[in-house]
């Protein structure tokens, strides 16, 4: 079972590293002898986006160089969201890694250090970009981490530290200065809870265009007739759980992943969509997984995420519920490109608090 990939699209390997050779060999002119080798999916998560691990190996003069890289492909037919945010997943992290190199290491952001960024399709069929590989565990959502693995199988000790280290970097994120972030601003310029309000009414729209889905359209309604008075500002990371977090043996935080839904939204998304994923994953009322003893519950998390960030978590259920919502287009998307059922329209409006 922890096997299983589920990259949403895949190609031949062997014919992928013949192409990336020469193409990073124009990257590394000082490069000799450059060789790109094993090349894999990674197992148990990796959903919207191509996503391949390789190693490439070179000599510079008589000095052996190897390292260990990700690549990742722009989408093209498996197209999970409607908006192209890209390369501003590539910026974003390429901003926060050069921010870390100057930041004490317990303030900054890890993230993989991005490294190429080609936007020419021709080369892979789709643009792409090359970062740094981590070395490190991820509790896979496939199969549930809360269900079997490592995770699983650490002690509630372990988990606890697992768990502050994941809400000090949540709440590393939202001490980011936003300065010279304006390119994540939404396409009209839009920034704070419009720009992720524009983002998700937008989406639900376009879900719509296959199949009338009058319940988004009631809980859409609902959330705005009940407009959250606290919007405090910070930067979004988007997906939210330690699903997209990479941790090492002494269960530190290795990498923040997975940033390709960004936006200059406001601090309380990330919290909210943390605090959802967590109850539906290991929670004591999970849903996928099984409770996992030693994991902060909602109000220890919350209560650090505010000690850490000085921001107020007020109105925090509001954030919540349009976290439902996010994931609910988001899983009915996902159904589209599957072709497998969607969530029948009872079980959605009693999730979307429009029953």
């Amino acid at each position: 079972m922890s096997d299983v990939i589920v990259a949403p699209e895949t190609r031949d390997l062997g014919e992928t590293a013949g192409v990336l050779e020469g193409w990073l060999a124009r990257r590394l002119p000082e490069a000799e002898g450059l060789e790109i080798r094993d090349l894999s999916y990674p197992r148990g998560a990796g959903q919207s986006h191509e996503t391949i691990l390789f190693e490439a190996l070179w000599r510079e003069g008589n000095v052996p160089r190897r390292k260990g890289c990700v690549l990742r492909i722009k989408p093209q037919g498996f197209t999970v969201y409607p908006d192209d945010l890209f390369e501003q997943q590539y910026r974003i992290m390429k901003v926060l890694a050069e921010r870390g190199d100057a930041s004490p290491d317990d303030e900054a952001v890890r993230v993989a250090r991005p490294l190429w960024f080609e936007e020419d399709a021709n080369v892979l069929g789709s643009p792409f970009f090359v970062m740094e590989r981590k070395v490190g565990r991820v509790p896979v959502s496939i199969p549930p981490y809360a269900r079997e693995g490592w995770l699983k199988d650490a002690a509630p000790a372990q988990r606890r530290v697992l768990w502050r280290n994941a809400v000090q970097q949540l709440a590393a994120i939202q001490r980011v200065p936003l300065e010279g972030l304006d390119f994540l601003a939404g396409p009209a310029g839009e920034h704070g809870l419009e720009q992720e309000w524009v983002k998700f009414t937008g989406f639900a729209r376009w879900l719509q265009e296959v199949e009338p889905l009058p319940v988004l359209n009631a809980a859409l309604e609902r959330l705005r007739a009940s407009w959250p008075e606290n919007q405090p500002e910070g930067l979004v990371w988007g997906d939210s759980r330690i699903g997209n977090m990479m941790f090492d043996d002494a269960f530190d935080v290795v990498a923040v992943m997975d940033w390709e839904q960004p936006s200059l939204g406001g601090a309380l998304h990330d919290l909210a969509w943390f605090c959802v994923i967590a109850e539906t994953m290991h929670g004591p009322r999970a849903t996928y997984g099984a409770p996992l003893e030693g994991m902060g519950n909602r109000e220890e998390t919350v209560a650090l995420w505010e000690e850490l960030t000085g921001k107020s978590s007020a109105d925090l259920e509001w954030y919540e519920d349009f976290a439902h919502l996010k994931m609910t287009c988001t899983g009915v998307r996902l159904a589209h490109l599957r072709g497998t059922p969607r969530m029948d329209d009872a079980a959605m409006a009693r999730r979307l608090k429009v029953a």
